[in-house]
């Protein structure tokens, strides 16, 4: 019987970090892929970079969002995403973007903001 309950905690002890999610570390936030922003995005709150790494998450999607709401302003700005009438908070379009990024990991390896734009094109297109 100690055997067996010491096999269940030796496998629920090597699942945790499966379960938890990685650690986040400081090569993420130099965001060269999409993995990297979504490791930032899902940090464990007991994580120690986690205040860090949510911050640089938001920080990251909304100043490219923002950018590209400036750029595209203008008589010669390409709207390229039209949000709808009563926008997603800044909390639900993050989340639906960390989903939507987990649902492809065909596209963890590219540059983040490769990514956020794909899904907010598919997401929100404009209609011509």
């Amino acid at each position: 019987m100690k055997s067996k309950a010491m096999i269940l905690t030796l496998a629920v002890l090597l699942m945790l970090p499966a379960l938890v999610g990685a650690a986040v570390s400081e090569k993420n936030f130099e965001a060269k892929t999409t993995q990297d922003l979504i490791d930032l995005c899902t940090a464990s709150a007991t994580d120690p970079l986690y205040n860090h790494a949510v911050n640089f998450c938001h920080g990251y999607l909304v100043g490219a969002f923002q950018y590209y709401v400036a750029a595209a302003a203008g008589p010669d700005g390409v709207k390229l995403v039209c949000m709808p009438e009563t926008p997603p908070t800044r909390n639900e379009a993050i989340k639906m973007f960390i989903d939507w990024a987990k649902a492809h990991p065909q596209y963890m390896q590219e540059k983040p903001v490769d990514t956020e734009f794909r899904f907010l094109m598919e997401t929100w297109p404009c209609k011509p």
